[in-house]
C-alpha cells in the first residue's frame, strides 16, 4: 500500500526525553510496536505507558530517533551503549525498530539507521549490534541492505543466539 508521502518528506531527530511531544510519541510508537505480531502482540502495560520515558530520561546510555512525517511520528529507533570488550571500546545496541504499517517500504529504517550510526560514530563506537526475530524476513532484508549480518566468529562454532532469562 502506497504512503500518501514520500521520503524527501521525514525527518529524523534524536528525541529529547523531557519534551513532553517526543515523549508522548515514543509510547505511542512503542504501543503501536508491541501490539504488533513482530513485538509481541500486546499493548505495553500502562505501567509502562506511564514510566517508559522516564526510565530512559534516567538510563544515561539509553538513545531514541524518532521519524517524522511532518508533525506525525512514523518511525522510532531505540538504542543502547555497550561495550566490546574485544575491541576495548564502546558499541551501539539497536533494541527496537519501529515504522507504522503504512510508512513501511519508504526507506524510513534506513534514515533511522543512518542516524543512530552517525551518532555511534561521534561517541566513538566500534560497531552497532541488534536484534531480529528469525521470521522477520523484511527487517531481516532491510539490515542485510545496511551491512549488518549474523554474528559469529568462526564458522565452526556457528552463529551467536541471542537469548535471555527473566528476573521476576
Amino acid at each position: 500500500m502506497p504512503a500518501p508521502f514520500n521520503i524527501t518528506e521525514i525527518s529524523v531527530i534524536l528525541a529529547d526525553y523531557r519534551n513532553l511531544v517526543h515523549a508522548r510519541d515514543l509510547v505511542f510508537l512503542m504501543n503501536e510496536y508491541a501490539q504488533d505480531p513482530m513485538g509481541g502482540g500486546e499493548a505495553l502495560s500502562q505501567h509502562c505507558q506511564r514510566h517508559l520515558v522516564e526510565r530512559l530520561q534516567n538510563f544515561p546510555t539509553a538513545y531514541t530517533w524518532l521519524a517524522y512525517h511532518y508533525a506525525k511520528p512514523v518511525g522510532l529507533l531505540n538504542a543502547f551503549m555497550g561495550f566490546s570488550t574485544f575491541k576495548c571500546q564502546p558499541l551501539l545496541n539497536i533494541h527496537d525498530v519501529i515504522v507504522q504499517q503504512q510508512a513501511r517500504g519508504l526507506g524510513i529504517s534506513r534514515l533511522l539507521f543512518e542516524a543512530a550510526e552517525s551518532h555511534a560514530k561521534t561517541l566513538g563506537c566500534c560497531k552497532m549490534t541488534l536484534e531480529v526475530l528469525a521470521g522477520n524476513e523484511p527487517a531481516k532484508r532491510a539490515y542485510r541492505t545496511f551491512g549488518y549480518d549474523n554474528y559469529r566468529l568462526d564458522e565452526s562454532a556457528g552463529m551467536a543466539e541471542f537469548w535471555q532469562k527473566y528476573l521476576d
